[in-house]
């Protein structure tokens, strides 16, 4: 697989060539600064498979290569490798596509599967991230359902106003619409609001749909 580096840093950039020059199957055969370096070596001639970038360079930045290379070297596959881990930017590279994102601190058997990867037309985030967005979603989990509030038993009469509440019906019209008294309306609404232990109507309509009694 041919590579092209773009980073720059040249330190960075340097060890980067160095554990991937311990690879047969990969070739660095050109780096660059910036975007603009890597767009210029291939209308010059220069061949790649696949460009190893940063999202932080002076000029041309990654997201701006990224897009450069899907219109004019749509073959080329792009892997991010950069400090950011914030997942704006992540999204943001898959979504203009990108086919790889690594942070820095990988390792070169990581390094290598992700331009194998990409190489091939697959798309790899790096395994420190997909662990954090797993744990951010587990933890959002676990706060929803500490939250939730435990389903109770309603009467049939219950889920009839239930129901009416949700569409949006004021207690006059659930009234006439159950042909009982308004004051009974009001009594099943105050004791469903007790029941389920919310706050007021709107919560009331959330618990409702969350627990399966309002479609």
């Amino acid at each position: 697989m041919k590579v092209i580096l773009a980073e720059d840093h040249l330190i960075v950039r340097d060890g980067i060539r160095l554990l991937l020059e311990r690879v047969e199957s990969i070739h660095v055969v050109g780096e660059a600064t910036n975007g603009t370096e890597v767009l210029e070596m291939l209308r010059n001639g220069l061949e790649a498979d696949v460009v190893l970038a940063d999202i932080n360079m002076p000029g041309m930045d990654g997201i701006s290569l990224i897009k450069a290379l899907k219109i004019s070297y749509p073959p080329i596959k792009v892997v991010i490798l950069s400090m950011l881990d914030q997942q704006k930017y992540v999204v943001e590279a898959f979504s203009e596509g990108a086919l790889g994102y690594l942070l820095k601190n990988i390792g070169l058997d990581e390094l290598v599967f992700a331009i194998r990867q990409a190489s091939m037309g697959q798309r790899y985030l790096c395994s420190e991230l997909s662990f954090k967005y797993m744990d951010d979603v587990m933890q959002r989990q676990v706060g929803t359902s500490a939250t939730q509030i435990p389903l109770v038993e309603l009467s049939s009469r219950e889920v009839e106003v239930l129901n009416l509440i949700a569409e949006g019906l004021t207690n006059n019209e659930i009234s006439d619409q159950l042909f009982l008294s308004r004051r009974t309306v009001e009594g099943h609404r105050q004791a469903l609001i007790e029941k389920t232990g919310v706050r007021n109507t709107a919560a009331l309509i959330r618990y409702a749909v969350l627990n399966g009694f309002v479609k």
